[in-house]
């Protein structure tokens, strides 16, 4: 008897033992076998630490001038291991990313002239100046709508006053609107009151025809200075110039203006054209060639923006 009770109490030892490693293990582990999680959040912590991009922050370059800030890409630790922590498993398929925004932004900087996007942003932007040249922008429209493609329109005041109805065409095909001042002025020789009537003025019958109000100011022949800058600024609009030309006011051969714009084309180009008979018979290529060179077409709003496109 009393060998009995000792293999009785033997056997419920052991049978505890085992219970209560079997409740670590379970504990320990995931639900289906996984693993430990400590060690689950250690993986998604080693996997966000080679992966994550750091944003980049809005600056004033030595060249360049104002820069746009580039939101950051990194792995959501706490919404990847809720995806995971069912099975315990570490999967990058499962894995949640998020952006992140820079610390300083191009509101934050005291007013400069744009000429490019975040140079990490693979995406470019069509400027066109519009003045004159209104028989060439249905075949300009139709080009940019095949192609899926929005623009940037830059609206000469007295041309806006002249041709209302291209001017809504132009803005209903969904396409930005831009301030070219109202009279194509040198505004390096204009006062700072001269300039605000030019902008302002500008400004009255772009929201008179189209019922909106520009947020993106282009110098006539790119000439300003200072003085126009924090002008336009004052008036709730930053200055924008361009990185590449493609200089059509010279009647250039369609090919030539094309390779030579690619040559210079890369992320945040912004290319400077017009309603020209170049542009008209070189558009479609040139937007075929850039797409194919990996880069995104879109509006200057969408070029400053520090929202990723990758």
């Amino acid at each position: 008897m009393k060998t009995s009770r000792w293999v009785f109490a033997g056997v419920i030892g052991i049978s505890i033992i085992l219970i209560g490693n079997l409740l670590f293990s379970e504990s320990a582990m995931g639900q289906h076998g996984g693993l430990p999680k400590d060690e689950l959040r250690r993986k998604i912590q080693a996997y966000a630490a080679q992966h994550d991009i750091k944003p980049v922050d809005a600056v004033v370059d030595r060249i360049w001038k104002a820069v746009p800030g580039y939101n950051g890409w990194q792995v959501d630790r706490v919404a990847s291991h809720d995806r995971m922590k069912k099975t315990g498993r570490f999967d990058k398929t499962k894995l949640v990313f998020k952006e992140t925004e820079p610390r300083v932004h191009l509101d934050d900087l005291d007013p400069h002239p744009i000429y490019r996007g975040n140079p990490g942003k693979p995406m470019v932007s069509l400027l066109i100046n519009v003045a004159w040249g209104e028989e060439y922008i249905p075949a300009i429209l139709q080009i940019l709508k095949t192609n899926e493609v929005k623009a940037t329109f830059f609206f000469d005041g007295s041309w806006t006053a002249k041709n209302p109805e291209v001017a809504k065409t132009i803005h209903e095909a969904g396409h930005e609107i831009g301030n070219h001042a109202y009279s194509h002025p040198d505004l390096q020789k204009r006062s700072a009151a001269e300039t605000r009537e030019e902008l302002q003025k500008t400004n009255e019958v772009i929201q008179q025809t189209l019922g909106i109000q520009p947020k993106w100011f282009g110098p006539p022949s790119g000439s300003f200075n200072a003085q126009t800058v924090a002008v336009a600024a004052e008036l709730d609009m930053k200055t924008i110039l361009w990185t590449a030309d493609t200089v059509d006011w010279k009647k250039p051969e369609p090919s030539e203006m094309v390779q030579r714009v690619l040559s210079q084309t890369e992320n945040g180009t912004m290319i400077l054209m017009h309603p020209t008979d170049p542009v008209a018979k070189g558009l479609d290529e040139m937007i075929k060639q850039i797409k194919a060179k990996g880069l995104r077409l879109g509006m200057v709003s969408e070029l400053m923006s520090e929202k990723r496109v990758d």
